[in-house]
């Protein structure tokens, strides 16, 4: 049994003894219930409630948060080309295509550099000229590296400024999320690197070829491509914030931001209205998905988490990351989770106890219903 550190609101004690029966490694598990923080836990030596950690790719939640929030505003609409913000986009795609992974527009023929990897901008411009590799909507795959590139240009021209400077303005500094997307160099000292999988001859990932369709999406054809695992760990990806993969946050930003999402969080409205919340975590692709080689479901730059967990409320939405995390909100029942831990699991996706720990935290609930 894990040493657990932390609180838990009276009558959520069994996601206290759950944690402390399945967590690997070290970690930390928050979740929210109409906008009161109900439990707030970590476990391991090298770690505390305030450390921050790679989001990996539920940095696609932030960044998607500010897309929803600019389409409620009516900046964006979802049914218009992307070309008609972006005239260089040479693809054919509605942003509502290319925030569900339709666009084809997985990586570039010649893959991208550590350095181009972490500069949205960058990533951008190539893949504004690259060919899609499948005609966009015909089908979905997941967009891994790059659709927070994409959308975040769309941002960018739509309103001139960054998906990274709208969430420090909208979100992180007036709801106090811990959840950064482009890490201030004074909160460096709290930033805890990821730790690589332990793979055992019994555990040996079996990785895509260089160029298939999921390697290039994955930037394994390029020679100087990072690994996964190690994405949050490079200077320029945590000073950056590359918006597919590039956030840094605690459990408690993770959690923080989803109940600010749908909740009223210390007097503040929550960020979206319920119509708009409800939008996005519809589903736009099910299925098979063409880069990751199984089955999907994505709203509209998000998740649709309830299919991965049964528990939740239809219209939960959220995004996990390759290094353990899960975060999401459910409006059905004002429950906002977040859960990060520092070693990559085997293989790397939201860690599998997530699904134990989201089940005890559900079944907290049913007493009170």
């Amino acid at each position: 049994m894990a040493d657990i550190k932390g609180t838990v609101r009276p009558g959520f004690e069994q996601v206290r003894d759950t944690f402390a029966a399945v967590a690997d490694g070290s970690a930390q598990l928050v979740a929210y219930h109409h906008g009161e923080r109900v439990v707030d836990l970590w476990t391991g030596d090298d770690i505390d409630e305030d450390s921050l950690l790679g989001a990996y790719s539920a940095t696609k939640g932030a960044a998607h948060l500010i897309v929803a929030l600019l389409v409620q505003d009516g900046v964006l609409e979802l049914d218009q080309r992307v070309r008609h913000y972006w005239p260089e986009f040479a693809a054919d795609v509605t942003l509502r295509e290319l925030l569900a992974h339709r666009a084809g527009l997985v990586g570039t023929d010649e893959g991208f550099s550590r350095a181009e990897l972490a500069d949205d901008r960058v990533v951008a411009e190539r893949l504004a000229r690259q060919r899609p590799f499948w005609r966009p909507g015909s089908t979905f795959g997941y967009h891994a590296l790059v659709v927070g590139a994409l959308s975040g240009e769309v941002v960018r021209r739509a309103t001139g400024r960054t998906i990274q400077e709208h969430f420090a303005d909208r979100v992180r500094d007036p709801y106090t999320v811990d959840f950064h997307l482009g890490l201030p160099a004074e909160l460096e000292p709290r930033f805890v690197s990821a730790q690589p999988m332990i793979q055992t001859p019994e555990r040996q990932l079996a990785l895509p070829a260089a160029n298939s369709l999921s390697g290039i999406a994955f930037n394994r054809h390029h020679p100087d491509g990072p690994e996964v695992w190690e994405l949050p760990n490079l200077p320029d990806v945590r000073r950056l914030g590359p918006a597919s993969f590039g956030g840094v946050a605690s459990a408690r930003g993770l959690a923080r931001m989803y109940a600010a999402a749908i909740s009223s969080l210390d007097g503040e409205p929550p960020l979206l209205k319920p119509e708009t919340a409800a939008e996005f975590a519809q589903i736009q692709s099910i299925g098979h998905d063409v880069v990751l080689g199984d089955h999907k479901a994505f709203g509209i730059g998000f998740h649709a988490t309830a299919e991965r967990y049964p528990e939740l409320g239809q219209g939960s939405f959220g995004h996990s990351g390759a290094g353990g995390q899960q975060a999401f909100a459910d409006p059905r029942n004002g429950i906002a989770y977040g859960y990060t831990r520092r070693r990559i699991p085997f293989p790397a996706a939201a860690a599998p106890e997530n699904e134990p720990l989201i089940s005890a935290l559900y079944s907290a609930l049913r007493p009170a219903a």
